[in-house]
Protein backbone atom coordinates (compact mmCIF):
# COMPACT_ATOMS: atom_id res chain seq x y z
CA UNK A 1 0.00 0.00 0.00
CA UNK A 2 1.17 3.63 -0.89
CA UNK A 3 0.96 6.85 0.75
CA UNK A 4 -2.09 7.40 -1.87
CA UNK A 5 -3.79 4.91 -0.60
CA UNK A 6 -7.15 6.32 0.24
CA UNK A 7 -8.27 3.98 3.35
CA UNK A 8 -4.26 4.99 4.51
CA UNK A 9 -5.15 8.85 4.18
CA UNK A 10 -8.94 8.10 5.86
CA UNK A 11 -6.88 6.02 8.99
CA UNK A 12 -4.31 8.92 9.45
CA UNK A 13 -7.01 11.75 9.40
CA UNK A 14 -8.95 9.41 12.13
CA UNK A 15 -6.14 9.22 14.21
CA UNK A 16 -4.70 12.82 13.40
CA UNK A 17 -8.52 13.97 14.71
CA UNK A 18 -8.12 11.53 17.62
CA UNK A 19 -11.41 9.67 15.70
CA UNK A 20 -9.21 6.52 15.52
CA UNK A 21 -10.88 4.24 18.15
CA UNK A 22 -14.75 5.29 17.75
CA UNK A 23 -14.31 4.87 13.85
CA UNK A 24 -13.11 1.41 14.64
CA UNK A 25 -15.92 0.60 16.59
CA UNK A 26 -18.12 2.20 14.19
CA UNK A 27 -16.42 0.19 10.74
CA UNK A 28 -16.97 -3.23 13.20
CA UNK A 29 -20.73 -2.64 13.89
CA UNK A 30 -21.37 -1.41 10.09
CA UNK A 31 -19.60 -4.47 8.93
CA UNK A 32 -22.53 -5.70 6.89
CA UNK A 33 -23.45 -3.01 4.92
CA UNK A 34 -20.26 -2.61 3.28
CA UNK A 35 -21.72 -3.99 -0.04
CA UNK A 36 -24.97 -1.36 -0.10
CA UNK A 37 -21.89 1.19 0.65
CA UNK A 38 -19.89 0.22 -2.07
CA UNK A 39 -22.73 0.28 -4.33
CA UNK A 40 -23.75 3.93 -2.96
CA UNK A 41 -20.31 5.15 -3.89
CA UNK A 42 -20.74 4.16 -7.37
CA UNK A 43 -23.77 5.68 -8.08
CA UNK A 44 -23.29 8.66 -6.07
CA UNK A 45 -19.88 9.22 -6.76
CA UNK A 46 -20.29 12.07 -9.51
CA UNK A 47 -22.47 13.89 -7.23
CA UNK A 48 -20.47 13.61 -4.48
CA UNK A 49 -17.63 14.51 -6.86
CA UNK A 50 -19.10 17.95 -7.77
CA UNK A 51 -20.44 18.99 -4.45
CA UNK A 52 -17.36 17.71 -2.28
CA UNK A 53 -14.39 18.30 -4.44
CA UNK A 54 -11.12 16.66 -3.01
CA UNK A 55 -12.39 14.95 0.12
CA UNK A 56 -15.49 13.30 -1.76
CA UNK A 57 -13.28 12.27 -4.43
CA UNK A 58 -11.10 10.44 -1.44
CA UNK A 59 -14.49 8.93 -0.48
CA UNK A 60 -16.14 7.80 -3.69
CA UNK A 61 -12.12 6.34 -4.43
CA UNK A 62 -12.25 4.44 -0.93
CA UNK A 63 -16.10 3.34 -1.39
CA UNK A 64 -14.91 1.94 -5.01
CA UNK A 65 -13.00 -0.62 -3.75
CA UNK A 66 -15.23 -4.06 -2.55
CA UNK A 67 -12.89 -4.35 0.42
CA UNK A 68 -13.23 -0.56 1.72
CA UNK A 69 -13.73 -1.25 5.28
CA UNK A 70 -11.81 -4.32 6.01
CA UNK A 71 -8.62 -1.84 4.16
CA UNK A 72 -9.71 1.55 6.83
CA UNK A 73 -9.93 -1.22 9.67
CA UNK A 74 -6.50 -2.51 9.04
CA UNK A 75 -4.90 1.03 8.79
CA UNK A 76 -6.35 2.09 11.33
CA UNK A 77 -4.63 -1.12 13.35
CA UNK A 78 -1.18 -0.38 11.94
CA UNK A 79 -1.94 3.43 12.97
CA UNK A 80 -2.43 2.20 16.35
CA UNK A 81 0.42 -0.47 16.38
CA UNK A 82 2.98 2.30 14.96
CA UNK A 83 1.88 4.80 17.27
CA UNK A 84 2.28 2.47 20.74
CA UNK A 85 5.78 1.31 19.10
CA UNK A 86 6.86 5.18 19.32
CA UNK A 87 5.19 6.45 22.47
Amino acid sequence: MTEEDPARRVAEELGRRGLGAPARLLLDAHMPLAPLLSDAGAALGPLLGAVGGRSANLLRDLLDGGAAMERVVAELDDLERRDAQSG
